[in-house]
């Protein structure tokens, strides 16, 4: 196991009372840490209760202010917190927000990027053309939250291989990848078939064509 696994330990710990625009509310745990390895202020959402020796569902979210806060439409990041809140809470487990906004590299960044895409760059190629890697994301940190508090089992809420392939690596057991749901919108065609051809997301392109504008 890396030395930097063992590093973390929860700060502390607080009951807060979630609330999403479509009536959803649902209590959890936020819990926060000292010793992350790269020192940002990461958040672990701890929704209801695991089965007696079942697998807790787990889902790492990476911050987007733009999806998550003002409901954008060019990403589908709001509806996969959305749902991801849900599910582990019915299933039993943890969701990471991580402060990784535009897959690790900024949200000024992230904003030229999007400046690019309108362009006619996908979010891929706005990154490349700023000099910027695709995705920057390292999840070391999450893999310390995880140990922290007691989780090295799990199932894991994701489309995108590269998050159980670095858990794995990290010595975290990733027993299954369960697919989120896909939230298609006009807006955000273009930046799904990008994540499914640059990245191997799994979402189903069947379900993208339709809404593709060109």
């Amino acid at each position: 196991m890396p030395a930097d696994l063992t590093a973390a330990t929860p700060r502390s710990r607080v009951r807060v009372p979630l609330r999403f625009h479509d009536g959803y509310a649902v209590d959890a745990d936020l819990v926060t840490f000292d010793g992350l390895v790269d020192g940002r202020e990461h958040i672990a959402v701890v929704l209801g209760d695991p089965a007696p020796g079942g697998t807790p569902l787990v889902r790492l979210h990476s911050e987007c202010l733009t999806g998550d806060v003002f409901g954008s439409a060019r990403c589908d990041c709001g509806p996969q917190l959305r749902e991801a809140v849900e599910r582990t809470a019915e299933r039993g487990g943890v969701l990471l927000y991580l402060r990784q906004e535009g897959r690790g590299i900024g949200l000024y960044n992230k904003l030229d990027a999007y400046a690019l895409q309108d362009q006619g760059l996908d979010t891929y190629e706005a990154n490349a053309a700023l000099g910027l890697p695709e995705d920057a994301r390292d999840y070391t940190a999450a893999a310390q939250m995880l140990r922290a508090l007691g989780v090295t089992r799990l199932d894991l809420l994701s489309n995108n291989p590269d998050k159980a392939e670095q858990l794995r690596a990290l010595d975290i057991d990733v027993h299954d990848r369960v697919p989120t749901g896909v939230f298609t919108t006009p807006h955000n065609v273009r930046y799904l078939r990008a994540k499914v051809l640059q990245t191997s997301h799994t979402l189903p392109l069947g379900d993208l064509t339709d809404l593709h504008a060109g």
